[in-house]
């Protein structure tokens, strides 16, 4: 049996504390998401001595922090030959010493505070004899951006590999420890935490923008959404990436876990590291399988063939978690971090981490401050203005056309589908047309619920996911509980009941 479905991170940190919601008070900057992105960027702009309140739809890390496999490395798989590909040498320079800023800011931060991490080596390995190039030309892209990697073929890994690339000297850490010390930091310069407060919309006038949430209105001078997904429509973020969802898991090994940070080259993703237990002995984690949200038959299927995987390779290892997480994949490669339109200069967002979110995460807060005060960094400036690529433009058309054959396959579908008057056995949900409705259907630990099937951001057609027992949207990425609450993406509404 496998219980525990909290992240190894989210099962040993406490709860945090919310404070009084004032809507009386003026607040200079309303930071929407109290994830990594959003909890330093509120630190940062609290010590520049601002009035600032930090607002979380469910509690702090509950999305994509909470659920990462926190690896702080330069060293992204094969990113920068990526980058490459579709743009300029001073644009993939200006990502490099973004994320290098980024990782050395909270380094720097978890020295400053006491929060422990440990020192890695990074390694990109090819599981493949076809995955070799990937690997050279990974090599060429870093060495021709000034990063120092080495070729090796001496890895401390249970099963064949064809080479890697290793950068010294990079770091992982709890994030959620992390987390919690950037929060009181938070408060501890006057900062206001509110959690269960979901942002619904704001109204952005001149010199002020009016917010509404699920706990009521607060007035601001700038609002930043540091929401993973972008909940306002304005700079339609929705269509320029690909919502990513992946698996990880955590075990007790029975021998000596590899002590770097893994990832393979190629597909299907495999990614290791390791942890420290309450006790300080090491523990294997051991991620990958990722694959476009609500497009997967099986998602539990996935779950399943990383516990075979590992059970080949570290046979003995005993399961003690399993956790998922979710991550946006822009088509040009970059993250967006900046203003958004029709905001009048006062709207901001961050999105786009391509699965990297530690290290981008420091780095678009610091970018994100820099420009709410008035400052500029030369790497942010270069990413602001990078160039479309002919090459984007096609992998968006395509991207954007497969969305359109899931939401027209996702109704017709539903519509041929008829629900008689029973419901789905445990665990399981189905979609149809009931009389004019198309209603999802579900029954999660005894208790069966039908929701509209209707996807509350763009009208896509929910499917059912089996290993989270949620609903996902297919389009964008919006998720839904066995209830219809809203759990992320770039939804506002939850489900409607039925």
């Amino acid at each position: 049996m496998h219980e525990n479905s909290t992240s190894l991170w989210n099962d040993r940190s406490g709860d945090i504390e919310s404070d009084p919601l004032r809507s009386s008070t003026q607040y200079d900057d309303v930071v929407v998401g109290a994830g990594l992105t959003g909890a330093v960027t509120a630190l940062l702009l609290a010590r520049s001595g601002r009035e600032v309140a930090l607002i979380e739809a469910r509690t702090p890390g509950a999305v994509a922090t909470g659920n990462t496999t926190a690896k702080l490395s330069v060293l992204q798989g094969t990113h920068f030959s990526q980058l490459l590909g579709v743009h300029s040498e001073k644009v993939a320079r200006a990502y490099l010493d973004a994320n290098l800023e980024g990782q050395q800011w909270l380094l720097r931060y978890c020295s400053d505070q006491g929060v422990d991490f440990q020192r890695r080596d990074a390694f990109t390995y090819a599981a493949q004899p076809g995955e070799a190039s990937a690997l050279k030309a990974e090599y060429a892209a870093c060495n021709r951006l000034g990063l120092a990697v080495e070729m090796t073929d001496a890895l401390s890994l249970p099963f064949e590999t064809f080479g890697a690339l290793r950068l010294a000297d990079q770091a992982q850490f709890d994030p959620m420890q992390v987390l919690h010390e950037l929060l009181r930091d938070f408060r501890s310069h006057g900062g206001l935490l509110h959690t269960h407060c979901r942002f619904t919309g704001v109204d952005v006038r001149r010199m002020r923008s009016h917010i509404t949430t699920t706990r009521g209105t607060i007035d601001s001078s700038n609002v930043v959404l540091a929401t993973g997904a972008p909940v306002l429509d304005r700079g339609l973020h929705f269509a320029k990436q690909t919502p990513n969802r992946s698996y990880a898991l955590a075990f007790k090994p029975s021998s000596r876990a590899p002590e770097g940070m893994y990832i393979s080259a190629g597909a299907p993703t495999r990614s290791l590291r390791t942890a420290p237990d309450e006790t300080g002995l090491p523990l294997l984690l051991v991620g990958g399988n990722g694959h476009i949200v609500g497009r997967e038959h099986s998602p539990q299927a996935s779950v399943d063939a990383l516990r075979a995987w590992t059970a080949e390779h570290f046979p003995g290892a005993v399961e003690t978690h399993h956790w998922s997480a979710q991550d946006y994949m822009t088509f040009d490669h970059l993250p967006f971090v900046g203003r958004l339109p029709r905001g009048g200069g006062h709207l901001y967002a961050a999105t786009g981490f391509n699965k990297w979110g530690m290290t981008n995460a420091a780095a678009s807060a610091l970018s994100l401050a820099t420009l709410i005060l008035d400052g500029e960094s030369p790497w942010s400036k270069a990413l602001g203005r990078r160039l479309a690529n002919p090459k984007v433009a096609v992998n968006g058309l395509l991207a954007n056309a497969q969305t359109g054959v899931s939401l027209t396959n996702g109704w017709a579908k539903a519509l041929a589908h008829g629900l008689g008057a029973g419901t789905p056995s445990e665990g399981e949900g189905e979609v149809g047309r009931r009389g004019r409705q198309l209603v999802a259907t579900s029954t999660v630990d005894g208790e069966s619920c039908a929701l509209s099937a209707v996807c509350t951001h763009l009208g896509g057609i929910v499917t059912w996911n089996d290993q989270e027992k949620s609903w996902d949207c297919p389009l964008h990425g919006s998720r839904f509980d066995a209830q219809g609450n809203l759990l992320e993406g770039p939804a506002k509404m939850p489900l409607h009941v039925i």
